[in-house]
């Protein structure tokens, strides 16, 4: 958990901070990354690091909500309802955002390492399965659509439009 203490801090420091987090977390995936590398990138000491942050674990998802703030462009869109022209547009604005963001490296690591570190969130997994079966699915095809967009740029196109296929086939339930 992210304290009162490092969000009262300037923003030139808090600023200073997030930069060490964000090449940490870009360069090292979250079983790798070490506090010593952040508070000397930082310039912070280490017992800092810990009024700031209860741990390493609570410094990265600090991180990753901002990056997924930034690429949301705000909170991500909640879809409740299916609508596959608004699951593709979310999810064409969501590539693209990524990869044109200071984010772009701490994404990728997170779903290809990081998101199976940090486990499953009780919660998050709970609301996914009271979902409507076809926004369930539609969900299940964007995570992966995203998956693969990013890691396979010479395809990317391919993708969205087998993508953009798959949930127009999912509305003819």
């Amino acid at each position: 958990m992210v304290s009162e203490t490092f969000i009262n801090l300037s923003d030139e420091k808090k600023q200073k901070i997030e930069g060490a987090l964000l090449k940490e977390f870009s360069t090292y995936p979250l079983a790798k990354a070490q506090v010593a590398r952040i508070v000397k990138d930082a310039g912070i000491a280490r017992g800092a690091f810990y009024k700031y942050f209860g741990d390493l674990k609570d410094s990265y998802i600090y991180l990753y909500s901002l990056a997924m703030k930034d690429v949301h462009m705000g909170p991500p869109a909640r879809l409740r309802e299916f609508d596959p022209e608004a699951f593709y547009k979310m999810t064409v604005n969501f590539i693209n955002q990524t990869e044109n963001s200071i984010y772009f490296d701490l994404i990728k690591l997170h779903l290809s390492q990081n998101q199976a570190f940090l486990g499953d969130d009780k919660k998050q997994k709970d609301a996914f399965l009271n979902l409507d079966s076809q926004v369930w699915a539609a969900m299940v095809l964007t995570h992966e659509a995203i998956d693969l967009a990013l890691f396979d740029k010479k395809n990317k196109e391919k993708i969205l439009k087998r993508y953009h296929e798959s949930l127009c086939l999912l509305q003819r339930k």
